[in-house]
């Protein structure tokens, strides 16, 4: 009997979702896995991974899911990537009042216009717009409409914790980035945690040690 369902992962930093992928299809033996949306490598937290033929085919229905993160913003510095894994570009000693703060994250409310950052697997005209930005190549970008909900969590120079629920196809990241930007004082997004993808938490997911362990029944952990 094919081995099919959906699995709950909890991916650890420093590696890409593709990378889960290969690491599932070794322990399960099954070919056909895929996810219903990648995460940085920098980035921990749930991976929704399709296992099984008539799991990936319907990706596209987990692909309009929402989205749930708690991030770690790094005030002072900006990068390339709006991440930790970029270079950084430029500094800031600004280091603004609590007040200055809870009043920029009022601009990241509701339905609101978002430009995919260079640094993303987007595709314009055929080529990634990674591929582009490694080559020090800028192009313009469309921006899209998306959904957000964003909580102050914490809040401890040079640190910031938010919370966000937000729609399919945004860039955390980018959000990062113009706080620090609204805030005149710069910021990266250090820390990145996937809560929830739709109706899966992290809370069911599994780690990746776990999945890797022999004596773990990884297919008891399916979800049909």
């Amino acid at each position: 009997m094919a081995i099919e369902g959906i699995l709950l992962v909890d991916k650890p930093a420093g590696m890409t979702s593709f990378s889960v992928v290969h690491v599932l299809r070794k322990r399960l033996g099954v070919k056909k896995i895929g996810h219903t949306g990648t995460l940085d490598p920098f980035a921990t937290g749930l991976l929704v991974m399709l296992i099984g033929r008539n799991y990936t085919k319907r990706a596209d229905e987990f692909l309009q899911d929402g989205k749930e993160y708690l991030a770690t913003l790094r005030l002072g510095i900006e990068t390339d990537s709006f991440d930790s894994d970029g270079k950084v570009v430029a500094t800031s000693d600004a280091k603004p009042l609590l007040e200055e703060l809870q009043e920029v994250i009022c601009h990241f409310q509701g339905k609101i216009e978002q430009i995919p950052p260079m640094f993303s697997a987007k595709k314009i005209n055929g080529k990634r717009l990674y591929e582009m930005a490694r080559k020090g190549v800028v192009v313009e970008r469309k921006s899209s409409l998306i959904e957000v909900s964003t909580t102050l969590v914490r809040y401890e120079y040079p640190e910031v914790d938010i919370h966000i629920k937000c729609s399919k196809g945004t860039y955390i990241r980018t959000i990062g980035h113009e706080i620090g930007k609204l805030l005149g004082c710069l910021a990266y997004v250090s820390n990145l945690r996937r809560l929830r993808s739709g109706k899966f938490s992290i809370d069911e997911s599994l780690s990746l040690e776990k999945i890797k362990d022999p004596a773990t029944d990884v297919q008891g952990f399916l979800i049909p």
